[in-house]
């Protein structure tokens, strides 16, 4: 009976799972609530945490005014594709995993008081991946962008094209590119901002044909990864290429913001540009 009582009495003193977490910036534990509330940064080093979706939305929109466009869009299997599992059943474990039905978010919002259209993609959602749903929703976003007449913003974040969808997920590639080049004969505006990581068919279509193209810190940006770049081209490439920080330097970017001050940026820039 005695020790039956001190081993309850240890579990009682025993840390809660997840209260704690490594930052991959410092490699400090960090205490995850401090973490929730300073915008996912690290309070030591300020390293730019992943954020879904719907919370990058919450930092950026004003309270209250997101307005979801397309909610109930869900992707189907056209190829009945199959790898480590069927790809009908991963859309379902991704759904129940994140409470979302793919990996975008699109509707319109207000930015301290300035109406526009509001993206976001979900990297816990197979990575962020562009597959015919999302591909739909950014067009849904940039053709109520030019019917509207409201500035766009887009948060990008993702691994590129959805495999399990073929030549359907590579073709939103050009129907995203060709709903921005029919914006941009409107006269819209789009403000495309790039956080960690935004590769391949993503980053190779629309998010970086912003007229205004904005990064966090230290993201990871661009097409390949650089050990397929280096199987292809067979030489090494400049230490951290594919950062933020190199891309602004080389003029891929117009500029990088930290992410507590992305709202009040975005607010300048529709000012600015005069939407």
């Amino acid at each position: 009976m005695a020790k039956t009582t001190v081993h309850a009495a240890t579990q009682e003193k025993r840390v809660p799972e997840g209260l704690w977490l490594r930052c991959p910036g410092c490699e400090n534990m960090i205490y995850r609530k401090q973490v929730e509330e300073s915008f996912g940064l690290c309070p030591d080093c300020q390293h730019h945490f992943r954020l879904t979706a719907r919370r990058r939305i919450a930092l950026l929109a004003d309270e209250g005014s997101f307005e979801e466009m397309l909610a109930d869009l869900r992707s189907a299997d056209p190829l009945n594709f199959t790898d480590r599992k069927p790809y009908a059943e991963r859309l379902v474990e991704e759904q129940k995993k994140t409470g979302m039905l793919d990996a975008a978010v699109v509707g319109k919002a207000f930015i301290k008081g300035r109406p526009l259209i509001l993206g976001a993609l979900d990297p816990d959602f197979i990575m962020g991946s562009m597959g015919s749903v999302v591909g739909e929703k950014v067009t849904g976003a940039i053709e109520k962008a030019a019917e509207t007449h409201l500035p766009l913003v887009i948060v990008s974040t993702s691994g590129g094209a959805r495999m399990m969808e073929g030549i359907i997920s590579l073709m939103q590639m050009a129907k995203t590119s060709a709903a921005l080049a029919r914006l941009d004969d409107a006269g819209g505006l789009f403000i495309s901002v790039l956080v960690n990581p935004c590769t391949a068919g993503v980053a190779a279509s629309f998010a970086f044909l912003g007229d205004i193209i904005i990064a966090e810190p230290k993201a990871l940006i661009g097409f390949a990864g650089p050990r397929v770049i280096f199987q292809t081209m067979k030489r090494e490439l400049p230490e951290g290429f594919q950062t933020s920080e190199f891309l602004l330097e080389h003029g891929f970017l117009d500029m990088i913001v930290e992410r507590p001050n992305l709202r009040s940026e975005l607010a300048a820039l529709i000012d600015y540009c005069g939407k």
